[in-house]
């Protein structure tokens, strides 16, 4: 998200990388086309990124150079796939590569928040109803004392109300503006990462999200021809998850003292035994790149039911929470009516 961070989000990237592809792939050098589709881009960032890039182009950088000057604003994956395309003269592959990767990370991202679109919703109603109900039942029982009540007591709840939604939302917009300041400084995704890490179910969820983008990067930057090391460094940068990262990158280092991706990833925590399974074959057979894509594909089937579950499992509780909710208010409503009439008997 352009608020959380200055990077490019997939979804302004997936046009992008598939108009770029399309255009290069016709014979159109690589400078008008940059040019041709910046200037077609509404976003005033992409087109300024993609402007600058051929300019630079022009005035004699390389690929590389020109694309690492704007790292701030692409993602670190898009910056080395175009360097080593442009090496290894493969730029039309990678540029159809890239595009093929962004159009799925946004359509998984779009399918999550899809399946929590009916959850929230259910918690905002669950919100405004239950906080508004609670103060009624307030108004009425004052009716029945005598003490308030009616058509006045009514109004001067709905102004009460109305006030307590709008300090609500203040604060709400503070806590969201905290968020953005830990975004950019780089603590916001500890955060939310403990409680997706850990969670359940958000835990199940998040872990096999991850696995199915580190394999999915793995694969693409290994056809890239990056080294072994920097695969699995990007790969790992991809998840977008400090916790997972940190342990995936703990491969690394047994990877640079000689070890098979195997014994490398063998402290790993986050991944599974059929993943353990699937690089083995890969390195035997010799088809890494084949079985990393395999591992994607699978840990992805996995993500989408664990995500299905994960919504059945909050609506339950939200429902139950709801429920709760209701009986409370109604228990409250009657213990407090027949509270005030035992007192009045002097029972």
């Amino acid at each position: 998200m352009a608020i959380l961070s200055k990077e490019l989000s997939s979804k302004a990237m997936v046009p992008v990388c598939r108009q770029i592809a399309t255009a290069y792939e016709a014979g159109i050098p690589i400078i008008d086309v940059l040019e041709k589709v910046g200037e077609q881009q509404r976003n005033s960032s992409v087109r300024r990124v993609l402007t600058t890039i051929a300019d630079d182009l022009r005035h004699g950088d390389t690929l590389a150079e020109a694309t690492n000057k704007q790292s701030e604003s692409l993602p670190p994956l898009f910056v080395n796939l175009l360097a080593n395309g442009e090496q290894s003269g493969k730029l039309d592959q990678m540029l159809n590569e890239l595009a093929d990767y962004y159009e799925d990370r946004l359509a998984m991202r779009r399918q999550v928040a899809s399946a929590l679109a009916y959850p929230m919703f259910l918690v905002v109603i669950c919100w405004f109803l239950g906080s508004f109900a609670l103060g009624m039942v307030e108004v009425a029982l004052d009716g029945l004392d005598g003490r308030g009540g009616g058509i006045s007591g009514i109004r001067e709840y709905f102004s009460e109300y109305v006030s307590f939604q709008i300090r609500a939302m203040i604060i709400f917009g503070l806590v969201a503006a905290i968020g953005v300041v830990l975004s950019r400084m780089g603590a916001l995704g500890w955060i939310v990462g403990l409680v997706t890490t850990f969670v359940w179910p958000l835990s199940v969820v998040t872990r096999k999200l991850s696995l199915a983008r580190f394999f999915r990067s793995f694969s693409l930057t290994l056809s890239g021809g990056l080294g072994m090391l920097q695969c699995i460094q990007q790969s790992a940068r991809i998840v977008s998850n400090p916790y997972i990262a940190k342990d995936l990158m703990r491969a690394i280092p047994h990877v640079r003292h000689g070890s098979t991706l195997v014994e490398a990833f063998q402290d790993s925590k986050m991944l599974t035994p059929l993943s353990r399974e699937m690089l083995a074959i890969g390195e035997q057979s010799g088809k890494l790149e084949y079985q990393l894509g395999k591992a994607a594909e699978y840990h992805m089937n996995e993500a989408q039911h664990a995500i299905k579950q994960a919504v059945g499992a909050f609506t339950t509780l939200i429902m139950l929470a709801v429920f709760t909710l209701i009986g409370g208010v109604v228990i409250y409503f009657y213990s407090s009516l027949y509270g005030g009439i035992a007192d009045g008997l002097g029972i």
